[in-house]
């Protein structure tokens, strides 16, 4: 029995028992080869939504930044990027938000327009809105609070917030130079059995960049 496990530098993990048999053919004294048998178990991916708020107001200039709402143009953007990630079956189990007010209108939008996202587990993570302004220190942030909060039995994981911080986890995670302006989601993927172990395997530069969802160009 041979046991072959592929786990490193793929976006899916592989384990192949293969189990050979020889039967010695009556009467000749040669060997007759049977079939090769092959079990194979699929790891799911993990699945990363990092998603940035969508564009603000700045009218009342009397508000903290940490206070100003979505514009109008922002709220139409949320709605289109909410139905297209419905459409690409990319449906959060769990959401971590900032808990400024343009990321909780945000979700609040994205609630209203699609049920599913009602269903998550939702947590406001206040560290979420300063973390994102101090350079290099999001990605190991965001890591550490996905492996804290999100079970194995999780398979999607939405961490929503702001630049420059989402920009540089998304470029980290999937070694890409990816740009996130207002409302755009970049749609990532490793494997493992658990958060920890996708994580681990893939290390920075590892997680495969599926897409990156926008609202439409106005």
């Amino acid at each position: 029995m041979v046991t072959v496990v592929c786990s490193s530098g793929s976006s899916s993990c592989m384990s192949a028992t293969s189990t050979f048999k020889n039967k010695a053919a009556s009467g000749s004294g040669g060997f007759r080869s049977q079939p090769l048998v092959m079990e194979t178990a699929q790891v799911p991916p993990r699945r990363l939504i990092l998603l940035r708020h969508a564009k603000s107001s700045w009218e009342d200039r009397s508000l903290k930044d940490h206070d100003r709402p979505l514009s109008k143009d922002g709220e139409t953007d949320v709605i289109q990027v909410t139905y297209k990630l419905q459409k690409l079956g990319w449906i959060p189990q769990l959401i971590l938000s900032s808990d400024a007010t343009r990321t909780r209108q945000t979700l609040k939008i994205m609630q209203d327009q699609v049920r599913a996202f009602l269903e998550a587990e939702i947590h406001f993570i206040s560290s979420f809105y300063s973390v994102a302004a101090m350079d290099g220190q999001t990605a190991d942030h965001l890591r550490r609070a996905i492996c804290k909060y999100a079970r194995d039995e999780i398979l999607t994981v939405m961490c929503m917030g702001h630049n420059r911080g989402w920009e540089e986890a998304a470029s980290t995670f999937s070694g890409a130079s990816i740009e996130l302006k207002t409302c755009n989601a970049a749609l990532l993927e490793a494997a493992g059995k658990s958060w920890e172990e996708a994580f681990l395997l893939a290390g920075d530069g590892g997680w495969k960049l599926q897409q990156l969802v926008k609202p439409n160009v106005r």
